[in-house]
């Protein structure tokens, strides 16, 4: 009798570890991949057009620096307009409808990109290209905090924002390729970047609408069992219940209360400085390296420029999965930004083209590795569906502003030493780096006064307000 009482709860923990994993395993293989693809396929369509400059899209559509930098500010400009409405929008349209929809409608965009003839008629395709893509990001933290524990979430955001670094090196790969295809059929080689990627976009959003699953409980992934197992595992995690907020209706109390939250100040704004380093990394990178003077043609560039995304990648996913481990985002980005910190603060500074070209690669591994745990903290610390899609639209509106930064702080006739603009870069992530402390210090001291009764009066609340509810450092 003894032997069976203690049989029972060990049989029962070995049958939750066995379902926890199946559904884990099930759902890491059939969303995440699917992610990955329609995140790739946005950085590829945002930053492409800093491949085609390279090649003649500058020349050919008769635009002077300063108007190629505003054409870029104003996809900046309507992308963050887009963020906010998108998120409190994606749970009535569902998750699987609304991200294939914007997919869609940003690939043939991009399309038309191919086909602009005017400096008017860029800015004004790279206006709606904004507004169709600035959903995608803050719509799919919103999706994924849905289905995984608070636990789970910074190694699943890593894996799939590793396509953002993949993108840098395969759009190299992409826009070499693709650019050899011109002049043909009337059209240059910078032209069949933006059509061959932009179809290539639309397909991935078709394959998105036929394969993402809304939530669990109706996955057609996982058994009946496996959808009942996945909702209690869920909804067991400090009584905060994903289940619980499908059912949560629209209060405007909730959006005034994610606005009005100092964490998403602090880590909001933190991102926009990274954001700025990413941004401006991601545009100018091929014409850094064509003025470092290693190498003797826009091939070569193309190519070169693959292997800063190439070192951050399994950095960026190594990073993700020592976040989760230790339940860790603000602390772990202390240490990952000042990889980046170093690599400004020398490419600014040093004559060595080897040793500036070095700095890039530290560069992309301090600022790509930061992001996937910048971008759960937010949603570890929001409970409550709306002032989670708040507070991550939120987040992400702000520091998506870092893309006016990034479109005007490597004018051309400041290479190729750039030395304003590196400088401008590292003062950010320097600010990044305090503010991410503070707000690591205002976590710690919200946590001490849950301890000490000061949020007692929210008890079986059911947010983040709740004193069981604690806060991620």
């Amino acid at each position: 009798m003894h032997s069976k009482e203690h049989r029972e709860p060990l049989e029962h923990r070995d049958h939750h570890a066995h379902m926890t994993r199946r559904i884990l395993l099930k759902t890491d293989t059939r969303v995440l991949p699917i992610l990955a693809l329609l995140f790739l396929c946005s950085f590829l369509d945002r930053t492409n057009v800093g491949n085609a400059k390279i090649i003649g899209l500058a020349e050919d559509l008769h635009m002077t620096n300063a108007q190629y930098n505003q054409g870029l500010a104003v996809f900046y400009a309507t992308y963050i307009a887009s963020e906010l409405p998108s998120n409190l929008v994606l749970k009535r349209l569902t998750p699987r409808l609304w991200l294939a929809l914007l997919t869609c409608a940003w690939g043939v965009v991009t399309m038309c990109l191919g086909f602009v003839r005017s400096y008017g008629s860029f800015v004004a395709v790279r206006a709606v290209l904004g507004l169709t893509e600035g959903g995608l990001l803050p719509g799919m933290v919103l999706y994924l905090s849905g289905l995984y524990t608070r636990a789970e979430l910074a190694l699943r955001i890593g894996i799939f924002y590793t396509a953002a670094s993949l993108s840098g090196a395969f759009g190299g790969l992409l826009a070499r390729g693709l650019s050899a295809i011109g002049p043909r059929g009337g059209l240059e080689g910078w032209r069949w970047i933006f059509i061959i990627e932009g179809l290539l976009t639309v397909l991935c959003g078709l394959l998105a609408l036929a394969l993402l699953a809304n939530h669990l409980a109706t996955a057609s992934f996982l058994t009946s069992d496996e959808q009942a197992f996945a909702l209690r595992r869920l909804a067991g995690e400090a009584r905060f219940s994903t289940a619980s907020e499908r059912e949560e209706t629209f209060q405007w109390a909730e959006v005034r209360r994610g606005i009005l939250n100092v964490q998403i100040w602090l880590s909001s704004t933190a991102y926009f400085a990274i954001l700025a380093g990413l941004y401006s990394f991601g545009l100018f990178l091929p014409t850094i390296i064509n003025g470092l003077g290693i190498t003797s043609n826009s091939n070569q560039t193309q190519l070169w420029s693959v292997i800063p995304y190439a070192v951050a990648t399994p950095v960026t996913v190594l990073i993700a999965f020592l976040s989760d481990r230790l339940q860790l985002r603000g602390v772990i980005m202390l240490f990952t930004l000042p990889v980046a910190i170093l690599g400004y603060a020398v490419i600014a500074n040093t004559g060595s083209s080897q040793a500036k070209f070095a700095m890039t690669c530290l560069m992309a591994i301090g600022m790509y590795s930061s992001v996937p745990c910048v971008l759960v903290w937010n949603a570890n610390n929001s409970a409550g569906h709306y002032k989670r899609a708040t507070t991550s639209a939120l987040q992400l509106a702000v520091a998506n502003a870092g893309g006016f930064v990034a479109t005007f702080i490597y004018p051309s006739d400041q290479g190729p030493t750039y030395h304003k603009g590196h400088s401008i870069i590292l003062g950010l992530l320097c600010y990044a780096w305090v503010a991410v402390l503070a707000n690591v210090l205002y976590c710690c001291k919200t946590n001490r006064d849950k301890r000490n009764g000061k949020y007692a009066m929210y008890e079986g609340c059911g947010d983040d307000r709740d004193p069981t509810f604690m806060m991620v450092l």
